[in-house]
């Protein structure tokens, strides 16, 4: 994908689509926010950006002539539809405690509001972050036993090259799999190779009183993320509307205020779907955010709850990038110039 958007941004094609891809606005995701550099295998390293790179995008947009908006802002402007300067929104999932110490510091350098997304299991200390878990199994491993998957086999994990493979295919692996066998199967080989999915939840997750500190601040929202962190398009109707209601009561019951705003867990199509942008709005979210792909259009005022963010992911943490980004223009042919993905 990279050379493809490189080819791109050299081609200066991205100049003469941004007239029809660029929209009203663009809402960037973050996951951590960290000035430490990865080891050579770090297979989770695309959810992290330095502090620098998230310093330098928020000076690229502003300087590109878009506002840095809140989500009720954002909201407000797509519902008025009028003409005017564009918009970016800055969104975190997860609650990561580098969101407080490296990602806040930075918002608050440039003035710019932000908008966190917290499981609620997750300052609970109940948080069951796997795919961390995973990276840190096969980190300690130089081999891996499988069974009881509806398989058995050893993996090899010695080398580098090994050791991303196994991550790559146990993923692929577990996000397949339903959300509860998931869990389980999780939970499984993190106890058998003594990796305890309690501690990284406490050592990488801010706790309440962390969030209390950040919701005090005017630049920060807190938004929902359901409880545990579910691919909510995979469970039943009745146990998604409780993943993600009781999300946000657990929220305000500790933050004295009721989210308005929501983040569906990994947010591709096959994670949240039009059921569940349904239960959002009976919900009474302002707005919810996918991962699918693209920039915000006055069509968006139609489907608040179904919103796509641009990632800001650790591996393209580049000037070019942004660039692109802003122009809508990679998007526009992901989504074949289709302005809503809603399906």
């Amino acid at each position: 994908m990279k050379p493809g958007l490189k080819a791109l941004y050299l081609s200066g094609a991205h100049h003469l689509l941004a007239p029809f891809s660029r929209g009203m606005g663009i809402i960037f995701m973050l996951h951590r926010v960290s000035p430490e550099k990865p080891d050579a295998f770090s297979p989770n390293a695309g959810l992290t950006v330095t502090p620098s790179y998230l310093d330098s995008v928020l000076r690229d947009v502003r300087a590109a002539g878009l506002d840095i908006v809140s989500l009720d802002e954002a909201r407000e402007r797509l519902i008025s539809g009028k003409k005017g300067r564009r918009f970016a929104c800055f969104t975190l999932d997860d609650g990561y405690r580098d969101n407080l110490e490296h990602a806040f510091p930075v918002f608050s350098k440039h003035g710019a509001p932000f908008t966190i997304y917290v499981p609620s299991d997750f300052p609970d200390g109940k948080g069951e972050l796997w795919w961390v878990a995973l990276e840190e199994i096969i980190k300690r491993k130089a081999k891996l036993e499988i069974t009881g998957w509806g398989i058995s086999e050893s993996i090899a994990a010695g080398t580098v090259d090994e050791k991303h493979h196994a991550f790559d295919s146990l993923y692929e692996m577990l996000r397949e799999c339903g959300e509860d066998e998931q869990r389980e199967r999780i939970g499984e080989l993190a106890a058998r190779h003594d990796v305890d999915m309690e501690k990284i939840c406490r050592e990488l997750i801010m706790t309440w009183d962390e969030i209390r500190q950040l919701a005090s601040e005017p630049l920060a929202t807190i938004g929902a993320h359901t409880v545990a962190h579910y691919a909510v398009a995979r469970l039943p109707e009745d146990r998604a509307r409780n993943e993600l209601k009781h999300g946000a009561d657990r929220l305000a019951e500790e933050l004295g205020r009721r989210p308005d705003h929501l983040s569906f867990p990994y947010g591709d199509a096959e994670s949240a779907g039009p059921r569940d942008f349904r239960l959002a709005e009976e919900l009474g979210f302002k707005t919810a955010v996918t991962t699918r792909k693209g920039l915000l259009f006055e069509e968006h005022a139609s489907h608040l709850t179904a919103l796509p963010r641009v990632s800001l992911n650790g591996a393209y943490q580049s000037e070019l990038f942004t660039r692109l980004y802003l122009s809508g223009a990679p998007f526009a042919l992901w989504n074949r110039f289709r302005k809503v993905d809603a399906a």
